[in-house]
């Protein structure tokens, strides 16, 4: 029931952020001008961003930290490995968005690399011509289809996102993500929720570890490092839509992909 109500007002507030937006708060995409988001809730946003960033001086920066003393081989079957995961929300979201051709090449990926990969440590499925993944969510999705982002929120624990971006995280909680599907919401023998919270754990501290010196070198840069993470999130969200090629310079890993997803 708990979870049920959660998911409700989640849904509930990210209709509502996206109401509220009016005009100003809508992105043309086609003009690719992510600085068009408004930020509606800039204090309340603020206030979040201090709390993320305390929570992740405490928590995930340590962590980083000793993940990356790990040898090279362990780091790329954990990432390997993860990216694997996502097919499982990339492949309905290739279908949502009529590209019916990328959405097969990642189903073999996932396939080829689950088994002859060992569930997903090595990448297998690039020798056999099964390469250009690029992942896809629901909130790209919802781009695609002319919705805007809405207001610019940041999302305690998960950092940036947009109205648009968070009712597509939404989704993921109401069915369209298989890989919870299989783990939280119909726990077996094989799967449970401690195994969907894991990987979800895994993918930030992967990311965190990724980008750790670009995102140190970030704040130390920045007078406003808000406003810098904001502009960097817009941008490379918006890439992610077109799906661009351009790489954001002050990452580390072309891949700035908000943890909840």
């Amino acid at each position: 029931m708990m979870k049920k109500l959660v998911i409700i007002a989640f849904t509930t507030l990210a209709l509502t952020l996206n109401v509220n937006a009016g005009t100003d708060g809508e992105l043309i995409l086609k003009k690719n001008e992510p600085s068009e988001v408004k930020d509606c809730f800039e204090k309340i946003n603020r206030a979040t961003f201090a709390f993320n960033q305390t929570l992740d001086g405490v928590i995930f920066q340590p962590i980083a930290s000793l993940y990356k003393k790990l040898p090279s081989p362990a780091k790329t079957g954990v990432s390997n490995s993860l990216e694997n995961l996502s097919h499982l929300l990339t492949i309905p979201n290739n279908i949502i968005q009529g590209d019916i051709k990328q959405a097969g090449v990642n189903t073999g990926r996932f396939i080829v690399n689950t088994t002859v990969g060992i569930l997903g440590v090595f990448d297998v499925a690039k020798y056999f011509g099964l390469v250009n993944y690029e992942k896809e969510d629901y909130g790209q999705s919802l781009a695609k289809w002319g919705a805007g982002p809405g207001c610019y929120i940041v999302l305690p624990i998960l950092g940036p996102s947009t109205a648009r971006d968070t009712l597509g995280s939404a989704f993921n909680f109401l069915g369209g993500d298989p890989w919870y599907n299989v783990t939280v919401k119909n726990d077996t023998q094989y799967f449970n929720d401690a195994n969907y919270y894991q990987s979800k754990g895994a993918s930030g501290v992967d990311f965190r570890a990724k980008n750790y010196d670009s995102i140190e070198n970030l704040e130390k840069n920045s007078l406003d490092f808000y406003a810098s993470v904001k502009s960097l999130y817009l941008q490379d969200r918006q890439q992610k839509i077109l799906n661009t090629k351009k790489i954001i310079s002050t990452q580390d890993d072309s891949d700035w992909e908000e943890i909840s997803q």
